[in-house]
């Protein structure tokens, strides 16, 4: 049987950097991952670049029962301390809009940079090990995997969540917080495209492939971004980010002009172009086919000169309010990341330790901290990581 200080299950992004950590403060560290591939979700992640971070990542970019919990963590290991790391390694890399950061090049060099830093830390990894059981014992803890039997001192999960099971994604952190007695709050594909009702997608599935412009906001939490039309529903940054705040049965409401006065320039260009459609008039601020298949849907036709103020007043309302009902969502298989996740109330949020199980550690997305898009929850993979990696 090998002993060890710490054994860390799970090699990807909040796993390889605890072991790391670990590492370089002198303590033995094996990492096992099931799969023969490290670091697989990383590779996945922002078009094959890796949104790596987030220049303006807070406490406020995430979802959680206890929105507290993550504060200590991230202050302790905020962006800069991973862009530095970035930059040590001499990766080139690029901001996009509302400070996400890509690589230049390739999210290999996010998975080189970490695998080099465990190297460096004399960290061990064994990938195609599946583990059959978890015992506690007086020492630490006693593992049996299909490689053998192995002894730590102290255990850190970072296996993740059920999103994108193509990925990797087990319930396997879930399934050891149970077995020592931990509550899993209710989880759910979180960052995740919305389906439609099939009357409703019927209009709206010729706007496939369409971009627009809008706010979308589900439960009093909004956001301005991209929206995408897609064959099964609605995506883009601005569903995508929503989604953490919304659950079955709820309203989304989709504003379609942001930040314009839409009825004050319905009245305008009724003045000024009394015998202009009204599809054509809004084809000035959204796609001509866009404009024309929702004016369909809503029931808006006509000159602009024969519209009354009452109709200009539920055209701008309906374009400025759409209500829209989801009928659910993609599910695990296209979400970012799962929300909920186990109870943070039984975690250190210092050391990310098991309140009630000396030794035991759970790190990353298996914890109820669901970030926004944008990198978020990669900098949560950093920081949760780092805080074990201390504290093993």
């Amino acid at each position: 049987m090998q002993s060890y200080d710490v054994i860390i299950i799970g090699a990807g992004a909040s796993g390889l950097m605890c072991a790391a950590t670990a590492g370089y403060r002198g303590k033995s560290v094996l990492v096992i991952e099931r799969s023969n591939k490290i670091g697989r979700k990383i590779l996945m992640s922002g078009g094959g670049r890796c949104n790596f971070t987030n220049l303006h990542n807070s406490a406020a970019n995430f979802v959680s029962k206890n929105p507290h919990f993550c504060k200590s963590a991230l202050s302790r290991y905020p962006a800069r301390s991973f862009i530095e790391l970035v930059e040590r390694h001499g990766i080139d890399f690029h901001e996009k809009t509302l400070g996400q950061l890509f690589c230049d090049d390739s999210s290999k060099q996010i998975v080189d940079l970490l695998l080099t830093e465990c190297d460096w830390a004399g960290v061990e990894i064994k990938t195609h090990t599946d583990l059959t059981a978890i015992e506690k014992t007086a020492e630490g803890f006693l593992l049996k995997a299909n490689g053998g039997r192995f002894s730590c001192r102290s255990l850190v999960i970072a296996t993740g969540g059920l999103s994108i099971p193509n990925g990797g994604a087990t319930d396997f952190a879930y399934r050891v917080a149970e077995q020592f007695g931990l509550e899993v709050t209710p989880l759910a594909a979180a960052l995740v495209p919305f389906t439609l009702q099939p009357q409703q997608l019927e209009h709206l599935k010729q706007l496939a492939g369409v971009s627009h412009r809008i706010i979308a906001t589900a439960n009093g939490v909004s956001f301005t971004e991209q929206m995408l039309f897609t064959h099964r529903g609605l995506s883009g940054p601005a569903i995508l980010q929503v989604s953490n705040y919304w659950a079955p049965g709820d309203v989304v409401e989709l504003n379609l002009f942001p930040g314009m006065d839409l009825l004050a320039e319905l009245k305008t260009q009724r003045e000024t172009r009394p015998k202009a459609e009204i599809t054509t008039v809004l084809s000035q601020y959204m796609s001509r086919k866009m404009a024309q298949v929702l004016c369909e849907l809503f029931g808006f036709a006509g000159q602009m000169g024969d519209l009354s103020n009452a109709r200009l007043t539920e055209i701008a309302e309906q374009f400025s309010r759409w209500q829209i009902k989801p009928s659910g969502t993609e599910g695990y298989r296209t979400a970012e990341v799962t929300r909920g996740g186990i109870n943070t109330d039984q975690i250190s949020q210092k050391t990310m330790e098991a309140k009630a199980v000396e030794g035991l550690y759970f790190i990353g997305e298996c914890l109820d901290v669901t970030g926004h898009l944008g990198g978020h929850n990669f900098q949560w993979a950093w920081a949760s990581g780092v805080a074990a990696g201390q504290a093993v």
